[in-house]
């Protein structure tokens, strides 16, 4: 009987914790939301106008709009990755040299050759401004796509809080229903009589 009831015990904490953990994982989870959108909201970023290949691109439906979300993040992430590669001809940040060539300077593809690159009036390499175009825009997009996956982790954060409650939720039904009834009484039966039988 004892160990029943250290069963029972057993069942309604592991319930009860359950269900704290369940809530407070869906308070963080709300908290963590609330706060990506507002940090987003803040930065006032703002899209194009459909007009921009782009923004008709990756977000048509939001042109002209206010970045607000995950998804509105993600997407202006792409809309500056687009614009990187047309200031730079198409090349990515490892693809380019890390001086402006003297031979063709306007060549974005530039040149890491110390000795085939334009000096300035000291005689140092001139860095290539079009590779340091690709510095700032990983910087920005990187922070943009950290949004989107901040807003997806808080709703993964309160789809498992949910998830925990009801478990824990279930697991109180449970052990109540198993182990918190009253044993039910015994029922006796009656002594049956023989009655004698006249010969």
């Amino acid at each position: 009987m004892k160990g029943k009831k250290y069963l029972e015990i057993g069942g309604f904490l592991a319930g009860a914790v359950l269900i704290v953990f369940g809530v407070v994982a869906i308070f963080l989870g709300v908290t963590g939301y609330t706060t990506t959108r507002d940090a987003i909201k803040a930065e006032g970023i703002t899209f194009g106008s459909a007009d921009d290949p782009a923004v008709a691109k990756y977000a048509e439906k939001w042109a002209g709009e206010q970045v607000t979300t995950g998804d509105q993040a993600r997407a202006f992430a792409k809309i500056m990755r687009e614009h990187t590669f047309e200031s730079t001809g198409g090349l990515t940040y490892a693809e380019m040299g890390r001086f402006q060539s003297a031979a063709k300077p306007d060549d974005p593809a530039g040149t890491s050759d110390e000795a085939a690159a334009a000096k300035d009036s000291s005689g140092q390499p001139v860095s290539n401004g079009a590779r340091n175009i690709w510095v700032t825009e990983t910087a920005l997009t990187t922070a943009l796509n950290v949004s989107y996956m901040a807003e997806r982790l808080s709703v993964f954060g309160m789809v498992v809080g949910a998830a925990l409650l009801l478990t824990g939720v279930g697991l109180v039904i449970l052990a109540f229903a198993v182990f918190g009834r009253e044993p039910a009484a015994a029922t006796r039966k009656a002594p049956v009589t023989t009655q004698p039988v006249a010969g």
